[in-house]
């Protein structure tokens, strides 16, 4: 029996996952949240269809009591965050909250299915998150003065990022991470909440060439530290997001170009310093030639995501702990080989419809720093999606960074909810601005 609802359910993961997919997109065709709630209960009713179906096959295959404990504090809490955010907020993007747990949800059931234990530990985590979460936006429409900052933004960036390159622990060569009071935390997913909104401040200020040319340095400096701690794949995000930043406050195609031009010279050059790169690139050119070295990982994920098909194998029908680290870098690996490759396009696109949404609310600011910040944050999120998911199919090489939500870490999920949320008080803060059908635009009463 336990065979025939694994099989069976894998069906019905993809039928609501692909429902769910196309309400995210639907959404754009309606200018106002009003008209879009139904399409929100629907995605919420479509958010528990796919959570249960995807519980069921767990809980048959361990047969664990704890399992169905653990699964009703989950959606006591996904659901409590949904609509605890919409009575604190009610002009906020639900959009955004809907996918947030959606992604949430997936990571749950995933890490049950790989670690029990590293499962238990990423929700508690996240209840605190969103807790703290639900009182960032309050704080945002509270202090009216973000953009004035600067200084300390860049002086509380550098500081940080210094700090845990003389004093951070050493993971596999890297070091990431900083303890306090027994607590290990990784600043750079942090800091770079912290760096967009330097950005934002330094270039809402001014446009002119040595304005801008200081901000490239103090980035540079933040950048360059991360390059030395080996945490190659925070400062690649830094970088493009530093570089894209720029080119939407001014316009120009020649700090785009210029900026390509750089981070192609530094690629270069971290390829000649770094071993580990040099590793990473070979894995990523030819995985087969050293299969049982540095490209053991990516054979692996390679091999996961072929053996699942359009459906997946189910949940605990495939083998995904033959890759290692498989929580945190190559989780989408695991989902493609027992989801299928269909839910794990699903996925992309929900992850897409959020940095869409993140767009068209930064584009409704009319506040230069919110507005700048806002496309900034987003930049952060949707690269990071990509060089996750672009890694693990080897579109990329490696970076070493996680897939939000969904990936084992602390650090990761805690930056990622209050990037949402800061994303939110943000819109409420900025002065938003609404179009209506064939109208002018004008501020939403």
């Amino acid at each position: 029996m336990g065979e025939y609802i694994t099989e069976f359910s894998k069906y019905l993961i993809t039928l609501f996952a692909s429902f769910y997919t196309y309400e995210c997109f639907a959404v754009f065709r309606y200018q106002t949240e009003e008209e879009r709630s139904g399409i929100y209960l629907r995605q919420n009713l479509l958010l528990f269809l796919v959570h249960v179906s995807c519980f069921l096959p767990v809980y048959v295959k361990t047969g664990r009591i704890e399992f169905i404990f653990f699964f009703l504090f989950q959606q006591i809490a996904l659901y409590a965050t949904i609509v605890f955010y919409h009575l604190l907020y009610p002009e906020a993007n639900r959009l955004i909250i809907n996918n947030m747990c959606f992604l949430l949800a997936v990571g749950f059931i995933v890490l049950m299915r790989l670690s029990y234990d590293k499962a238990v530990r990423q929700f508690i985590i996240t209840v605190v998150s969103s807790v703290i979460g639900l009182c960032i936006p309050g704080l945002i429409t509270r202090v009216r003065k973000w953009k004035d900052y600067t200084w300390f933004y860049a002086a509380g960036g550098i500081a940080a990022l210094g700090i845990v390159l003389a004093l951070g622990r050493v993971t596999n060569g890297s070091r990431l991470f900083y303890s306090v009071l027994g607590v290990s935390f990784q600043p750079s997913e942090f800091i770079k909440l912290v760096f967009t909104f330097f950005v934002a401040s330094i270039l809402c200020k001014s446009l002119s060439f040595w304005n801008i040319a200081l901000s490239a340095l103090l980035a540079g400096i933040q950048i360059f530290l991360l390059a030395l701690s080996r945490d190659l794949g925070s400062a690649l995000i830094y970088f493009v997001t530093y570089v894209i930043m720029v080119y939407l406050a001014t316009g120009h195609k020649r700090y785009l170009f210029a900026g390509l031009l750089g981070g192609g010279a530094a690629s270069c050059l971290a390829y000649r310093l770094f071993s580990h790169v040099q590793v990473r690139v070979q894995a990523w050119r030819d995985p087969w030639s050293v299969i049982d070295g540095g490209g053991y990982q990516i054979t692996q994920s390679l091999f996961a995501i072929g053996c699942g098909g359009l459906f997946g194998l189910g949940l605990y029908q495939g083998m995904p702990d033959s890759i290692p680290y498989v929580e945190t870098d190559f989780i989408f690996s695991a989902i493609t080989e027992e989801l299928g490759i269909l839910f794990s396009l699903c996925l992309i696109l929900i992850y897409i419809s959020c940095f869409i949404m993140f767009m068209y609310t930064a584009y409704s600011i009319r506040d230069d720093f919110y507005r700048l910040a806002a496309a900034g944050l987003g930049v952060v999120y949707i690269f990071q999606v990509f060089l996750t998911i672009g890694g693990g199919v080897k579109l990329i090489p490696l970076t070493g960074v996680t897939l939000p939500f969904i990936s084992y870490g602390g650090s990761s999920v805690l930056s990622t909810i209050v990037m949402f949320s800061v994303i939110q008080g943000l819109y409420l803060t900025g002065g938003k601005r609404y179009v209506p059908r064939g109208g002018k635009a004008g501020k939403r009463r």
